[in-house]
């Protein structure tokens, strides 16, 4: 069985793409960015996130 893949913060994933947790949040309020809610928290799939930002869709989320 394949292992899951790590889960990451809204702090590291900011850390990672160069934003502000505030524009990661502003992301999940317009439902631009990938994300998965577990339980009162936000998380991420890295390879979900570095694909979103390969396909250029990153750059229309602040539109």
């Amino acid at each position: 069985m394949a292992e899951a893949e790590r889960l990451y913060s809204v702090e590291e994933i900011a850390n990672h793409i160069g934003v502000s947790k505030d524009t990661i949040r502003a992301w999940i309020k317009k439902e631009t960015i990938p994300f998965y809610k577990v339980g009162r928290q936000y998380k991420f799939k890295l390879s979900e996130i570095n694909a979103w930002v390969e396909s250029g869709k990153s750059a229309d989320a602040d539109k």
